[in-house]
């Protein structure tokens, strides 16, 4: 594993794949490209691991992977936590399995290899806001939960109060 801490260190993108080299290729052009930090993993056992128990905002995953291919992973990984944004890499062009990756595991976006880095920087900013946003309209539903609780609680002592 790979730590890079930068300014915004509460933005954390996991990349997981079991090619050192990709991880290096895409870990480089995030850190230079962005602040967020940067972890990545070779092992989707240890990747799973450290989602349990660290802040991850976004995983990109290889789709072929030894012990659990890409798709297995992310479907873990949003049993640990459903707002991760989740991203597959793939070397293989099959629509397929893109289609039973956006309906099985919540997709947010499939990415073939070689990829456009710009369009990798495009995906994981867009991906990141995805999930700021998810995050205010579970803080905003609260809110308003919490409110209209507030206001069957006056409501019930106006009813008190008159009756």
């Amino acid at each position: 594993m790979t730590t890079n801490s930068n300014i915004e260190s509460t933005l954390r993108v996991m990349v997981v794949d079991d090619e050192e080299m990709v991880l290096t290729s895409v870990r480089s052009f995030l850190e230079l490209e962005t602040e967020y930090d940067i972890v990545t993993f070779t092992d989707s056992e240890e990747a799973l691991s450290y989602v349990r128990v660290n802040k991850v905002d976004l995983v990109i995953s290889d789709y072929l992977m030894p012990k659990m291919n890409g798709l297995e992973f992310l479907a873990k990984v949003k049993e640990v936590d459903p707002q991760i944004t989740r991203v597959i890499l793939t070397g293989y062009a099959d629509k397929e399995n893109a289609i039973k990756a956006i309906n099985d595991v919540g997709l947010f976006q499939y990415l073939q290899k070689p990829w456009d880095n710009d369009d990798l920087k495009i995906v994981v900013r867009n991906g990141l806001e995805k999930r700021r946003l998810m995050a205010e309209l579970e803080q905003k539903a609260g809110e308003i939960q919490k409110a209209y609780g507030d206001l069957q609680g006056l409501h019930r002592e106006i009813l008190k109060a008159f009756a």
